[in-house]
């Protein structure tokens, strides 16, 4: 995959020799993240950051990903208040906003809305997210998150058992790390969900023809046997008609230090893509596991920030230029990556 100008849109570009680049680049943007060292190889270089749907991790970290290069960031985080809510086109929103930036990141309630943007633009673009069809960089973290917690404990992302867990329907979240999955081999999935928010058909159906074993089920505690790592997701609740549709399922299925401690192997991965929705009727992902070792959703948004550093990166040409224009930080940063 030659990264140079690429736009980023679906997981489905990429290939195994494509992820372990990135997550090479990733490896080396290291000490940056960790304001160990700087690097001003984007300056004068403006990300154009279009967020067109709720988000805070996804939208912080690009932006904070921009800046650690070097680059400057603009942002629209309200579609109330771009000219979208005035009828203007994402073909004329795409030739104007790309005139203005180097590179624009997108999120859009639509699916296929960043694709379709995408061919109007200037620059590379990368979905930030399209409603619920895909998120090719939070998947690229995830991996990247799996990979180094499994090798932690001696096992690899091939022969692994991975349980998803909630609303697997809407979640693009686990849509988009299951077609990643694809490109590796023997792994056992359990897909935990209400029937009705039952991963797709056409995903499961991938995941059988590539040589994976897929399991489906409701009952959680049993589908939280036997597996390395456990992916939870929340109620997509902006995906649903109503409140009150959401809340039928809302809280069905919880993880807390009990249900953990006595389904769970002792070495197994806790992930969430965040936002847990932390509220008494919901509470997917307990607070009492906040300080428990496997816990790695913290690490999950730490390893964000390298992900994408490593895409604008490969995409605007600039690994070797930041490694050449970076420099000892002088401030303090002790302890600002524990976890």
């Amino acid at each position: 995959m030659d990264f140079r100008g690429s736009h980023i849109i679906s997981v489905t570009q990429f290939d195994r020799a494509a992820i372990e680049r990135v997550f090479d680049v990733a490896d080396s943007m290291q000490p940056f993240a960790r304001r160990e060292r700087r690097t001003n190889a984007l300056d004068g270089a403006i990300l154009g950051n279009m967020f067109f749907e709720p988000s805070t991790r996804t939208r912080f970290s690009f932006g904070c990903a921009f800046n650690l290069l070097g680059g400057y960031v603009r942002e629209t985080s309200d579609i109330k208040t771009s000219s979208i809510s005035k009828g203007e086109s994402l073909y004329d929103t795409a030739r104007v906003v790309s005139g203005y930036s180097d590179i624009i990141v997108m999120r859009h309630p639509q699916a296929g809305s960043v694709e379709e943007f995408s061919r109007a633009s200037r620059v590379p673009v990368i979905n930030g997210g399209d409603g619920p069809n895909e998120h090719p960089s939070q998947a690229l973290l995830d991996l990247y998150t799996i990979k180094k917690e499994l090798n932690a404990n001696n096992r690899k992302i091939d022969g692994m058992r991975i349980a998803m867990v909630g609303d697997l329907k809407h979640g693009r979240t686990v849509h988009s790390l299951s077609q990643l999955l694809l490109l590796f081999t023997h792994i056992t999935f359990t897909l935990i969900s209400p029937a009705e928010l039952k991963m797709p058909e056409n995903i499961v159906a991938e995941l059988r023809a590539a040589g994976h074993s897929v399991i489906e089920t409701d009952d959680m505690e049993k589908g939280l046997n036997d597996n390395d790592t456990v992916y939870l997701t929340r109620i997509q609740e902006e995906r649903f008609s109503s409140r009150l549709e959401a809340d039928i399922y809302r809280g069905r299925f919880k993880l807390n230090q009990e249900i953990y401690t006595r389904n769970c192997a002792p070495n197994t991965v806790i992930m969430h893509p965040l936002p847990r929705d932390s509220r008494e009727e919901a509470n997917e992902l307990d607070n009492d596991l906040n300080l428990h070792p496997n816990l790695a959703i913290f690490r999950q948004t730490d390893n964000g920030v390298v992900v994408r550093m490593a895409l604008f990166a490969l995409i605007l040409d600039v690994v070797d230029l930041v490694e050449t224009r970076a420099s000892e930080v002088k401030w303090y940063t002790a302890g600002r990556f524990d976890n």
